[in-house]
């Protein structure tokens, strides 16, 4: 049982269900005391492994993530070795519900053996994962793309994660200087990239997005002369 204030989710119960057309890896519905959250796993049994990464979306939820699909992509490209959850919020823009989720899906990792996790998010699910990180010494990083300043006040609770923000230098929805803010109220360790002609989707830099997300997982999950070519 995770909680928070006086809020609290506990996981109760695990089921299939059918991803979309189009997806890829195993949909995973997580029963939980607070309703069914969806999620979509990419692990291979035949290889356990002790590191995970959960990876949540914006307002609007959702499951591949901002720069053409980072989430699906990087979670694929990443298993074995690493197993990915993606995760559909239950209620989606509602701060505290999605935090919830967040926790319920590092319990679930944590529970099958997880014990170096990273959470990674988008916009609004900056804010999530930057106020979940501090909840569980299994998380060991965070990753906040193109994030919003509202639910990040506490940010400096992060360290001594490490925290990473990467944000484009042309987003018209939350300008850029979201992400210099929360830099400067976090504690080290700390990064932040801008991304030059990059919106808030992180589209029209996807490839170089996806290896600079990609290369700080490895650097922050695997240990020195382990790391994956």
């Amino acid at each position: 049982m995770e909680e928070s204030g006086d809020i609290s989710i506990g996981i109760v119960g695990l089921s299939e269900w059918d991803i979309p057309e189009g997806q890829i890896g195993r949909g995973l519905r997580l029963q939980t005391t607070r309703g069914p959250i969806d999620t979509i796993v990419h692990h291979d049994p035949a290889e356990p492994c002790n590191r995970g990464i959960i990876w949540v979306g914006g307002a609007r939820g959702g499951l591949d993530g901002p720069a053409e699909g980072l989430y699906k992509s990087l979670g694929s490209m990443l298993s074995p070795g690493i197993t990915s959850m993606r995760l559909d919020y239950r209620k989606p823009g509602e701060l505290s519900e999605c935090v919830m989720d967040t926790l319920a899906g590092v319990s679930f990792l944590t529970g099958t053996g997880h014990t170096d996790i990273l959470l990674v998010g988008h916009s609004f699910g900056g804010a999530v994962v930057i106020k979940a990180a501090p909840f569980s010494e299994y998380v060991k990083g965070v990753v906040a793309l193109s994030s919003q300043t509202f639910g990040a006040t506490d940010v400096s609770n992060v360290s001594p994660r490490p925290l990473l923000l990467i944000h484009g230098e042309d987003d018209t929805i939350l300008s850029p200087q979201c992400s210099q803010t929360i830099y400067d109220w976090a504690d080290e360790p700390k990064e932040v990239i801008y991304m030059p002609g990059t919106g808030h989707g992180l589209k029209e830099t996807s490839k170089e997005v996806r290896e600079k997300v990609k290369l700080w997982i490895i650097d922050h999950l695997y240990l020195p002369g382990e790391s994956p070519e």
